[in-house]
This record gives structure tokens, sequence and C-alpha cells, in this order.
């Protein structure tokens, strides 16, 4: 699987595809994007060999003249090779269960390298899959120093913050930049903070939703990668808000999760640029 993105040019398509042909790439499929307000463009190619099998580090090699060439940010990949993801929760168990149960049926597209908190809450679940959970230290210095230690340690390629109630330091949110997603009710802006549905149903809103974006320094202002809605009405109670809300989270966030599994995601600035 190669993914790029560059400056918007002509010929990329061309050099791609021929470089492919060359070899006897037969191509499974072939997706691409030109942002004419940005001036970048963007590709992801699925492919195989027609005849003996790609050896990946050779395909590497030898493209890289065309990648040279046409100044690309690229990467090529083997098509099941899936990325690693450390998942961060709190006490709400509805986001991490989804993406175990996605995860053990074979329906996520990415490995789970383990799940930590700063809760004991979700031990239980998290080991009953399988899992090592790691309990956070408290003290949030101590504690983004044990999360990224635990990140690196696992090899990890992204951090999930599966309704992870903490605030990310502004040092590791950049130092995870592009790596790290998080989830939330689409309320925001307008009901930032605690009780988002108590403070939704005081007024009257006509739509539940959530948002998964990548994590910024800038509080829950990064890149969309998915959101959803469901409509309610004057008969939703707030626990009618939270039980919709919640299903929609864990929706979501599983959606954000395989499409980056399947590199499917690519930042273009403050947007995001999402092969279905």
């Amino acid at each position: 699987m190669l993914t790029l993105d560059c400056e918007d040019r002509p010929g990329i398509v061309a050099a791609v595809s021929g470089f492919l042909a060359e070899r006897d790439g037969f191509i499974l499929d072939s997706q691409q994007y030109a942002d004419l307000d940005a001036g970048r463009f963007f590709m992801r190619v699925e492919f195989k060999a027609a005849g003996a099998p790609f050896e990946t580090e050779q395909l590497r090699t030898a493209f890289a003249p065309v990648a040279e060439r046409f100044g690309l940010h690229w990467a090529l990949a083997e098509s099941g090779a899936r990325p690693r993801i450390l998942i961060a929760v709190s006490k709400g168990s509805h986001c991490l269960n989804d993406l175990l149960h996605r995860w053990k049926t074979d329906h996520l597209g990415v490995e789970i390298a383990g799940v930590v908190s700063n809760h004991e809450t979700l031990r239980d679940l998290t080991e009953w899959h399988g899992l090592p959970f790691m309990l956070l230290p408290e003290g949030k210095d101590a504690q983004e120093a044990a999360l990224l230690a635990e990140f690196d340690r696992a090899g990890a390629d992204y951090l999930i913050l599966a309704r992870y109630m903490q605030i990310l330091s502004s040092d590791l949110a950049d130092r995870l930049a592009g790596r790290c997603i998080n989830i939330h009710h689409s309320f925001l802006p307008g009901f930032k903070g605690a009780r988002p549905y108590h403070r939704a149903h005081e007024r009257g809103v006509k739509l539940i939703g959530a948002t998964a974006h990548f994590v910024t320094s800038d509080l829950d202002e990064g890149p969309i990668i998915e959101q959803a809605v469901e409509r309610v009405d004057h008969r939703a109670s707030v626990d009618d808000m939270i039980r919709i809300g919640r299903d929609i989270e864990a929706q979501v966030l599983a959606r954000a999760v395989q499409w980056v599994g399947a590199r499917r995601v690519f930042l273009n600035g403050n947007r995001t640029i999402v092969f279905r």
C-alpha cells in the first residue's frame, strides 16, 4: 500500500501508475484528491504483484527516485501490516468496550498494544480480553511521562483517547502530533467542560453528536476525522441524551481508528482527507 502527499503538479498519477506497471503491479484500489485551494495532492494506492511477490524493501528503494523527483511525503507498507495503538481511558467503558469487541472479532484493523488509565475501573475489562493494563501514577507530569514511556515501549503508532478525562499538556500534544486521536460530543464549542448533556438538555438541543479528531495543543480544535449525529426532541431526558451520545461516541471513534488503521486518513493543515 502506497500513500503520499505533496505539492500538486502534473504527472504524479502517471509516475506512480507507470512505476507499478513497469514492475507488473496490479492496482486493486486507487484514490486521489487535489486540494486546489491549498495546492496539495493526496493519493492512496493498494496493489499486488501480478507475478512473483514484491520484496517491500526493494520496492521502497526503487521508488525513492520517483518520490524525490516530485517531493513526495510518502510511505510504503504491506497491506497486512497493522498499526499498533495504545488506548487511554478513565472510568467510562463504552468506547473501550466497543474497541475491544471489534478488535477481538477482527473488525478493527489495528493491533492493540495495551490500555493505560488514571483509574483502576477498567482493569478487569481489559485483562479479560488478554491485554496489559497499566495504572498511571498521580500528578500530571508523572502521569504524562509514564504514558509517553509506555507508548514508546509498546512501539505504538497511535494513542487513542477513549474517554480519557485528562487534558494533555501542549508538550505531549505536540510530541504526538498526528498520532493522537480523541473523541468528544459535538456540542463543542457551545458546551465545553463538565456535564455537557445536562446543559444541552437545558437548551433543548435537537441533535446529539460526536466528533473524532486529532489532538493538538488547542483543546478540542484538532483536525476532524469523523462525525455523526442523531436527532432528538423535547421528550429526550438527560439520561436519554447520555445513552444516545455514548452510542455515537463509540461508533465514531471506532470508524476513526479503522480508517487510520487502513491508512485512509491524511492531515491537510487543520483538516483531514479521508479516503472512504
